[in-house]
């Protein structure tokens, strides 16, 4: 984290002190599996059960309980964490107190895409919405994505589309000149969780089937996150240039919302409302 005033610092640490009794108070002793042993004057776990089932000394937690400017580390706060069921939110505001960056949340694999984020995906058209995870795995796209930019029904990563997808590629305006800052964002991305096998995996499939991007990624090149433009030649409708802003969902950081915006003065908002009625026009 940043650093921080010392009257920050003492407010984090009050907060600290006030956020772990209320987790402690609100757990009796038979939810964590424990016994009941002797009479209680408060409610809640008692400090040395929390730091018993921490696997941490009872004098360490009360001084981190009291706020007290102690060492932490992430493994330590995961297990008070778990000691104290808290939830993942919680997790994250404890590390935050204890004056640590969470870690990322890779959120639910089995987590389904919402009919709220795919209409909000389809709402955006004429213009192109992609929903992608963190691999950059295609979650979600609405139908202008599809036809603007030429996925097909294989496709299943940005990454990969990129560098397999003929159609895909053949439309990218100055594709060669593109293509290492693409790979170099991708690297940028994963230097966030090191060793993570989802990155490994798309790294290794890819750099199989693709010498070119086999060659870039040995670069070990980085790009900052920037706002991107999107140059694509359609087909039917010419020259479309887009500005791309990329969000983070709140409760899945590890989504991102990619939105298409027509570039002022190009022309595209035209050739693309030309685009759909042509589309919409042609028999089924």
């Amino acid at each position: 984290m940043t650093s921080e005033s010392p009257a920050v610092t003492q407010r984090r640490r009050e907060q600290l002190r006030d956020f772990l009794r209320t987790r402690r108070a609100r757990l009796a002793p038979g939810d964590v599996g424990l016994a009941a042993v002797g009479r209680r004057r408060t409610p809640g776990l008692r400090r040395e059960e929390v730091a018993m089932l921490a696997g941490v000394g009872v004098s360490w937690y009360t001084w981190l309980e009291q706020g007290r400017d102690i060492k932490v580390s992430a493994e330590v706060l995961d297990a008070i964490g778990g000691a104290l069921r808290l939830t993942a939110v919680e997790r994250s505001h404890l590390y935050l107190l204890a004056g640590l960056n969470p870690p990322l949340s890779r959120g639910a694999r089995d987590a389904a895409v919402t009919p709220e984020l795919r209409h909000l995906l389809d709402a955006w058209a004429p213009r192109p919405a992609v929903l992608r995870d963190r691999y950059w795995n295609l979650l979600a796209i609405n139908e202008a994505a599809r036809t603007v930019f030429g996925y097909d029904g294989t496709d299943h990563n940005c990454l990969f589309t990129f560098f397999t997808n003929a159609r895909h590629r053949a439309m990218h305006l100055h594709w060669e000149s593109v293509a290492p800052t693409v790979v170099a964002a991708y690297r940028a991305d994963a230097a966030h969780s090191p060793g993570d096998p989802g990155f490994d995996r798309v790294v290794d499939d890819l750099s199989a089937v693709s010498p070119e991007f086999a060659d870039l990624w040995a670069r070990h090149d980085v790009a900052a996150p920037a706002q991107a433009v999107k140059a694509v030649h359609h087909p039917e409708a010419g020259d479309l240039i887009f500005d791309m802003t990329s969000l983070a969902m709140a409760d899945r950081p590890d989504w991102h919302v990619e939105l298409y915006n027509s570039r002022p003065g190009t022309g595209t908002e035209d050739r693309l409302e030309r685009l759909v009625h042509i589309r919409l026009a042609a028999p089924a």
